[in-house]
């Protein structure tokens, strides 16, 4: 398989949203602050930039591969690479500007 600049970004927290919604129409007592609060965070996951939303997976694969040095570093993309095999240098360099753009 060859090299790809090409970078899907999936979005499904508005579908949970609005599954947590749905629960919280009928909820008890009981469980309504904690669906309030689950609301409250599918919410602001939601509204995400794609950015940051890579950038967070670019953190999570470089943790994932014990990468914990300089996210501007030329060693933080060839890590990335690593973990990705898949990538181009292109778009490792992209994903690894996302991660410095939008810090966690």
């Amino acid at each position: 398989m060859g090299k790809s600049d090409n970078i899907v970004v999936i979005r499904d927290a508005q579908v949970v949203a609005a599954a947590l919604r749905e629960a919280l129409a009928g909820a008890s007592a009981e469980t309504r602050a904690g669906l309030e609060r689950a609301v409250v965070i599918a919410e602001s996951t939601a509204e995400g930039t794609a950015g940051r939303l890579r950038g967070d997976w670019v953190r999570a694969r470089l943790a994932e591969v014990g990468f914990s040095g300089d996210l501007t570093s030329a060693a933080a993309v060839k890590a990335l690479r690593q973990a990705e095999p898949g990538l181009s240098l292109l778009a490792a360099v992209r994903l690894r500007d996302d991660a410095v753009d939008h810090p966690a």
